[in-house]
């Protein structure tokens, strides 16, 4: 037959033909599950439906109506193309093949004269995926007797790939309308005593060693449809670990003449599915997850004595484990975008230079670790994690790691204290190996002998390390230096080379230096807060030392964007210019060299030095500003808002730095009065100086670790370019969604479509770029934390829904109306606006300079957008729990950076 296929004749290679229900089913039966007879009424069928109807034009003219999160255009569009549906005649043809296969699911019933009871159910061709969840977003309808109502009901089933919220789920996931289409699965109707819901991972703490069962009575649409309280059952390793009955108040069950009925139940006290059938389902939900290789999402029934899978898709809310880890022994893994402000997915060549930084770090002479066999940077969702397991395992390493998850991420900290409890996590020893004690010592050695050094001479250890960075970049550069007659194959080998050798050298020639000088700025700061910890307003003056802190090259930066407006200012013509054209449109004047000269010249020697620099900078893979400076032309165009005045954000952190003699004395009066008072007053005025002096270099490694990726990014590039010419690839920049070793082997001519490897990869990336939750630390067995256990430490309790909390770490009081913000790129911010945001990379900073206010989702004391915001003396508040989705852009609020409250004063 040309449109229906038997259920026993699929698999999952079928997904384009019987969509992700009808595939799903077939692998099932072909691996000897039990699933309900039946057949496929496959896409052909579909199309060809639309074809005889001639719907395909008005289909589209409908759907490319709709706007993302306009709720009226999707139901105004599905109402249309619905009815569109229902009018339309199926083929005689497919009618005929439908028929047929009806009657050869059960030959008797023609000769009983009693149809046969089915369930069709629609099975979209991007449904029940692994990385897409569209339960739900088509129609089933039970019970269903005779063909002509079998006919009717696989109509419907067509028209249901066009309910509002199946279109609006493909408008807001980029799924074209076109590429979709629908089979319809038809099914010998189960009788159910008793039916629900299998996760072969628990959906709520992601753990993967424990199932869970969601049980009713009667027939499974009750659950889904929300209608009762079923019964909830965990199970790990074939054992029950929990049940609690529900109500159960009611059963949906099949009526003889057709369709259901509703009835009344009196279950509260009665298990729906017995322990032996529990235990029965759950080695079935463990075979099922053998068999695709992911935690499943199972529809049950069991009738007759019987347990029956009637459906089997991905769990698709549960983050991804990296691959190959095992549930023992536990490891814990601390978000890499959390610590670095930073929560998209990275590209393939991204994780693999971050992680070789860390391959270098790790290595002992002898016992070498590559990108590919370290096991401390590890993917997950396209994200780097990283391994602490072994830390939290060590007390030494614990409490290291206590106090810096502490600055970083108080949310985080939170967590951490729970796990520090966990029997699996206890502390395995206290004493040190003399050969680990050996090698340690050796490490850091050098690193302590810096920051000896900077805190003798502070500013001789700054020229020091300034030197030291630049000679490790003259080297970089002569590795990169790529001539215009080099073959791509070449220069791709060598770049490749340059990755593995930078992930070698940099941790021996630059690490010692760049953590001496952030250790030695850190360190003077930490001993003050506590040395002011019993004094009143102590943390807070200390905190007041900070502002306007000099040799920070992120405030730099935002300082020289600052001089460029001014530049800009200054110069009429190119002023007037910017008031009227669209930062795109400068972006590309200024790539054309056609802007104002004034512009031109300013904007050219700002991106000259700070051109490496770009949201998501740590991802190697991510365009820089001087690739696209869009960004900066919309961060110009807000600053020319603001003004050369006293209020100018210049002045500002001048205003701060020339206050802090001040506050300098004002904390050695107030430490005099303490005991040893003058012995604190003299140490506290030392450590002040040298925190003024080297405090700034808190940011110098990332800077530097951007400024290397810049010049290996540009040879990379130009390698792109010819790869391109030569067909290899389609674009210049695919290159970055290759790993290092893969690089190799396009270098050597390995006969592979890199294109299409590269497709996917681009794919799965886009996919991941639309992830709303990432968590903070997750286990090896699969538990993951998204949220923190309370509320930070430090913050005050949250009053009600007008009020919110999180860390404060930079004091001040702001008032103003919010703007939350996702992406820089394509957002101009206000002056005086409150900036509400997920995290924030120093490529975020140049809206500081705007911002009346910083509120941030994640965070801590050390993070970049703390740092900075106390530099430039914003009020900000950190850690605050779904900060992005609890604010809302226009309302007006007060948030002090003091006590870590924000007051909604006003709604939108």
């Amino acid at each position: 037959m040309r449109y229906i296929k038997y259920l026993s004749e699929l698999g999952q290679t079928d997904l384009l033909l019987a969509g992700g229900k009808g595939a799903n089913l077939g692998a099932l039966i072909r691996a000897g599950m039990p699933v309900p007879s039946g057949f496929c009424v496959t896409t052909d069928g579909y199309r060809a439906f639309v074809e005889a109807n001639h719907l395909g034009a008005e289909i589209l003219h409908q759907s490319a109506s709709v706007q993302e999160n306009d709720l009226a255009s999707m139901e105004t569009a599905s109402s249309h193309i619905r009815a569109l549906f229902a009018a339309g005649q199926i083929p005689p043809d497919i009618a005929s093949e439908i028929c047929s296969a009806y009657a050869a699911l059960d030959p008797q019933s023609e000769i009983a004269h009693q149809p046969l009871a089915v369930a069709v159910r629609s099975s979209a061709t991007a449904e029940d995926l692994p990385d897409m969840s569209f339960a739900g977003q088509q129609d089933t309808y039970l019970n269903i007797l005779g063909s002509e109502s079998l006919l009717q009901a696989v109509a419907r089933c067509w028209g249901s790939l066009w309910t509002a919220r199946a279109i609006g789920y493909r408008v807001r996931n980029g799924i074209s309308h076109e590429d979709v289409a629908l089979a319809v699965v038809v099914q010998s109707m189960l009788p159910s005593e008793a039916s629900g819901v299998l996760f072969t991972a628990n959906p709520l703490t992601g753990k993967r060693s424990e199932m869970v069962i969601d049980a009713t009575l009667g027939l499974g649409e009750a659950l889904v449809s929300g209608q009762v309280e079923p019964d909830h059952y965990v199970v790990n390793g074939g054992r029950i670990l929990s049940k609690m009955l529900g109500a159960k108040a009611l059963s949906i069950r099949g009526q003889s003449g057709g369709g259901t009925i509703t009835l009344a139940e009196s279950a509260a006290e009665r298990q729906a599915l017995p322990d032996a059938q529990i235990i029965e389902l759950a080695e079935l939900g463990q075979r099922v997850e053998q068999l695709f290789k992911t935690p499943q999402d199972i529809e049950w029934a069991w009738a007759g004595g019987r347990m029956y899978l009637v459906q089997s898709r991905p769990i698709t809310s549960l983050y991804p484990l990296p691959e190959g880890m095992a549930e023992t022994p536990l490891e814990v893994l601390f978000s890499f975008g959390v610590w670095q402000g930073m929560l998209d997915p990275f590209t393939p060549l991204g994780r693999d230079s971050m992680g070789g930084l860390i391959a270098g770090m790790a290595g002992q002479p002898g016992h070498p670790v590559t990108m590919q066999t370290q096991r401390v940077f590890l993917a997950a969702g396209e994200r780097l994690f990283v391994n602490i397991g072994s830390l939290i395992c060590h007390p030494l390493g614990r409490r290291i790691l206590g106090a810096f998850i502490a600055s970083i991420d108080p949310a985080t900290s939170t967590v951490l204290e729970t796990l520090f409890a966990d029997p699996r996590l206890a502390i395995q020893g206290g004493r040190m190996r003399w050969q680990t004690a050996l090698r340690l010592a050796r490490g850091v050695t050098p690193i302590v002998a810096n920051v000896v050094l900077n805190l003798l001479w502070p500013a001789q250890g700054r020229a020091r390390l300034a030197r030291t960075i630049e000679a490790t970049l003259k080297i970089v550069r002569s590795h990169c230096a790529v001539t215009a007659n080099q073959a791509a194959a070449t220069t791709l080998g060598e770049m490749a080379t340059t990755l593995e050798t930078i992930s070698m050298y940099l941790p021996s020639a630059l690490l010692p230096h760049l953590l001496g000088g952030i250790i030695s700025g850190m360190a003077p700061l930490q001993i003050l807060l506590r040395l002011a910890a019993d004094v009143p307003d102590g943390p807070q003056l200390v905190m007041e030392l900070t502002r306007g802190l000099p040799h920070n090259v992120t405030t730099e930066m935002d300082l020289a964007l600052w001089a460029t407006a001014c530049a800009i200012r200054r110069d009429a013509v190119a002023a007037q210019y910017f008031a009227r054209a669209e930062a795109a449109t400068l972006a590309m004047e200024y790539h054309a060299g056609s802007l104002p000269a004034a512009a031109q010249t300013a904007v050219a020697d700002f991106l000259q030095t700070y051109g490496v620099r770009g949201v998501g900078e740590i991802d190697l893979g991510r365009p820089r500003w001087s690739d696209d400076p869009t960004h900066i032309f919309q961060v110009l165009q807000s600053y020319l808002q603001i003004g050369e005045s006293a209020s100018s954000p210049e002045a500002v952190f001048r205003r701060g730095a020339e206050k802090v003699p001040q506050v300098r004395e004002q904390l050695a009066t107030a430490l005099r009065q303490t005991r040893g008072g003058w012995l604190k007053a003299r140490l506290a005025r030392a450590l002040a100086y040298r925190v003024r002096e080297l405090a700034g270099l808190r940011e110098t490694p990332k800077f530097t670790v951007i400024r290397l990726m810049g010049v290996l990014r540009t040879a990379l590039l130009g390698a792109g370019k010819k790869l391109v010419a030569e067909g290899s690839l389609a674009h210049a920049d695919d290159v970055f969604f290759l790993h290092v070793w893969e690089l190799k082997a396009l270098a050597e001519n390995e006969k592979r479509d890199w294109r299409a490897l590269v497709a996917e990869r681009r794919q799965t990336y886009a996919r991941e770029l639309r992830r709303k939750r990432v968590p903070r630390l997750m286990l090896s067995d699969g538990t993951a934390f998204y949220e923190g256990m309370g509320a930070p430490k430090g913050a005050p309790d949250e009053a009600g829904t007008d009020v919110l909390t999180g860390s404060p770490v930079s004091p001040g009081v702001a008032e103003g109306i919010v703007h939350v913000i996702f992406d820089p790129r394509g957002t101009q911010l206000a002056p005086g606006e409150i900036l509400v945001c997920p995290a924030t990379d120093p490529a975020w900073t140049p809206l500081f300079l705007a911002a009346g206010g910083l509120v941030m989702e994640v965070g801590g004391m050390m993070t970049h957008g703390a740092v900075v915001a106390r530099e430039y003396g914003i009020p900000a508040i950190v850690s605050v729990r779904q900060a992005t989705s609890r604010l809302k852009t226009g309302q007006h609020v007060r948030l002090d950076g003091s006590t870590g409250q924000i007051v909604i004063l006003k709604p939108v």
